[in-house]
């Protein structure tokens, strides 16, 4: 599965890059593709482009304050958590967004 995923915290610096880096090693630890844009005091990272979106199976949205172009989301499987679920519970985020894929809920 090809999973993108964006991260941002209300500063923008440490849980934002925290979270990016667990889900990439969870995601990739469990066979998954996966692209992590950051979005921070550094501006946006990574960004998801056009064609991330048309391959990805879903989008995990780790965010504690409003996403840039939150709305290229839209029509997708998706799952929004704090910044810090990923940190914490980064397997679990995983097995939340494999059942919604295998269930193709939205």
């Amino acid at each position: 599965m090809f999973i993108v995923c964006v991260a941002a915290c209300p500063t923008g610096v440490a849980h934002t890059y925290m979270a990016a880096e667990s889900l990439d090693i969870i995601g990739k630890k469990r066979g998954h593709e996966v692209k992590v844009e950051t979005q921070g005091s550094m501006g946006v990272e990574n960004e998801i482009t056009d064609e991330d979106l048309a391959r990805a199976d879903a989008v995990v949205l780790a965010a504690d304050v409003a996403i840039i172009n939150r709305e290229r989301f839209d029509g997708m499987i998706k799952l929004e958590c704090s910044v810090a679920d990923p940190i914490k519970h980064g397997d679990a985020i995983f097995d939340a967004i494999e059942q919604e894929i295998n269930n193709g809920e939205i």
